[in-house]
């Protein structure tokens, strides 16, 4: 098999989350259920957004947002690997392969900035609340939606860009149920420095970032929380925030795991797992956690049931 200069495969066979076959329906079958309610969820958020005029805060423009990217990066990864529950083979062309590697890290890197996006958000409302429509003008949400993009579309060529440029002739066989980066590497057989270098620096920054910022926007918060006087006042300006603290743990979090461990620490079993939790299940979760946690979205769905619009 033979692909230009630079690679010897034309085409990869994706190992898979198991190698039993008595789990393969099972979790076809599980998969199949998370993709779904992760289908339903997201759309359903962003058309209630759309259409519900209680919704149209900047705080929602960001949840519709992130719920168009949590769509994308779930269908990016989770129709192929469903596919794969129910084949023998499991091949995925070279072409597909580093198709699916650059839409994931455009969405994966997007939803991370979005998230600070929103807690920059839960700041200006709570830290400001007078000038809170001030702040958080309909140009700088949209400015902001159009960095977290840019960074992911830059990120993503860049090390796709990078990866394409590696021999392949090691194995083709990928010990992941998905394209990434980290198991991509281990097939070369030409030097992955650069490779390396660019995915710390670029996952370094992508993850330091949006953590800083989010942990100095939280550290205000919290600070403008306690000094509200009365407890009611307290729990109804931390109720505004915990929603996006939960999401924001679950995301960092697995990245975090995923990327940045030690390399001694190294486990195929743990890496799959933390990878779908954030290709899978976070996707999921966040609409279901921002919609069952949030008042204004609950009223929303009873008027738009009730047929009040």
């Amino acid at each position: 098999m033979a692909l230009g200069n630079h690679s010897a495969a034309t085409e990869f066979v994706l190992e898979g989350l198991t190698q039993q076959p008595e789990l393969q329906l099972l979790l076809f079958l599980l998969f199949l259920g998370i993709y779904i309610v992760t289908m339903v969820g997201n759309l359903g958020l962003i058309l209630l957004i759309a259409v519900s005029p209680l919704l149209h805060t900047p705080m929602y423009y960001f949840l519709s947002s992130l719920s168009f990217t949590d769509l994308c990066c779930s269908s990016v990864i989770t129709p192929k690997m469903l596919v794969n529950f129910l084949g023998k083979k499991n091949m995925i062309l070279y072409s597909e392969c580093m198709a699916q590697l650059f839409f994931f890290a455009v969405f994966v890197v997007a939803e991370g900035y979005l998230l600070t996006a929103m807690a920059y958000d839960r700041y200006a409302a709570v830290c400001s609340p007078l000038f809170y429509n001030v702040i958080m003008s309909s140009r700088l949400c949209s400015l902001l939606v159009i960095i977290a993009f840019t960074l992911g579309f830059l990120s993503a060529l860049t090390h796709t860009s990078a990866m394409m440029k590696l021999s392949f002739c090691k194995s083709h066989i990928i010990s992941h149920y998905f394209c990434d980066v980290l198991p991509l590497l281990n097939l070369s057989c030409s030097s992955t420095y650069l490779n390396e270098l660019l995915l710390f620096i670029i996952a370094g920054f992508n993850t330091l970032v949006p953590t800083l910022a989010v942990f100095i926007s939280y550290a205000f918060i919290f600070h403008s929380i306690l000094g509200i006087r009365s407890s009611e006042g307290r729990s109804k300006a931390f109720g505004t925030c915990s929603s996006h603290l939960m999401a924001v743990g679950i995301f960092f979090g697995s990245i975090t795991f995923m990327y940045f461990k030690p390399p001694s620490s190294n486990s195929l079993e743990q890496e799959k797992v933390s990878s779908v939790f954030y290709t899978t299940v976070i996707p999921m979760l966040n609409p279901l956690i921002y919609s069952l946690r949030n008042k204004d979205v609950k009223k929303a769905l009873r008027k738009v049931f009730m047929g009040r619009y």
